[in-house]
């Protein structure tokens, strides 16, 4: 039997989308950034569905790539692949290929961190548990922050993007919404039922007035991100020269500490 890697469901409207890796703490596999990919066209496609939900199944959103499959790659697949990314696996996108631009909410719990981060932040809305601890991880590991500098921004974080990004510490869901960043925060246990409630608000609307809100913030957002990745490339390809010389000392051996660790949180 194939495994569903993410779950789909879709009621009143709202489609739910489901991390279904709870094993690994829904670290992004390959497999698992090409199965969101497919169940997001599957979303942007069901006339049943108006807005969606992204959430996690175990007891976190996602503590982020899959660092065991992604950053241990040999030479050769970083030089064919690009980056450490499987082939059709880039998550920078994967709110940038619809066709219909319905709204996505994030419903994140436990943990968000590194490219589940990003996933986070990219979304339209985002709805949290009380206590959800976000991470910048790739300040820490010499990968470098610059991506959510920009989308910490790009939702208004300001002076606290600015600190999280630099720091690479945790941060809270409610120091998050004190910043301006997240749309709610839900009591422990709560974070979906607060999302889909915020879904069905939005889906009272006619839809092509909110997809077209939708079209235009990804729009800008998707510029900033191609700005980004333009101006710090060469400090951030992972086969790069300042990587391999002004990170292969202090940074370095924390890199393969983490790699070498298990993919907890603390």
């Amino acid at each position: 039997m194939t495994e569903t890697l993410v779950e789909y469901a879709c009621s009143n409207q709202v489609a739910t989308l489901t991390l279904n890796r709870p094993d690994r703490l829904n670290a992004f596999s390959d497999d698992l950034v090409r199965h969101l990919a497919d169940t997001l066209r599957r979303f942007d496609l069901d006339p049943e569905a108006q807005v969606a939900i992204i959430c996690g199944k175990g007891r976190a959103f996602s503590s982020g790539a899959d660092v065991h499959q992604r950053q241990l790659r040999k030479r050769e697949e970083f030089e064919a692949l690009g980056g450490p990314q499987g082939w059709g696996a880039n998550s920078g996108d994967l709110l940038t290929r619809s066709v219909n631009w319905k709204p996505v909410i994030a419903a994140p719990h436990g943990y968000a961190m590194g490219l589940a981060l990003g996933i986070v932040l990219e979304c339209d809305l985002i709805v949290a548990e009380a206590g959800t601890k976000f991470q910048v991880t790739e300040t820490s590991r010499g990968l470098g922050g610059a991506k959510y500098w920009a989308l910490l921004n790009f939702r208004g974080g300001a002076a606290f993007a600015n600190e999280v990004a630099l720091t690479g510490r945790f941060f809270t869901a409610e120091e998050a919404l004190a910043a301006g960043i997240i749309n709610r925060v839900a009591p422990e246990g709560q974070h979906l039922e607060v999302a889909r409630g915020l879904a069905a608000e939005i889906a009272k609307n006619p839809p092509l007035s909110v997809r077209a809100t939708v079209r235009t913030r990804r729009w800008y957002m998707d510029q900033l991100e191609r700005e980004v990745t333009m101006q710090t490339a060469p400090f951030t390809r992972p086969l790069g020269p300042l990587r391999k010389s002004a990170n292969l000392g202090r940074s370095r051996a924390a890199e393969l500490a983490f790699y070498d660790s298990p993919q907890e949180p603390p």
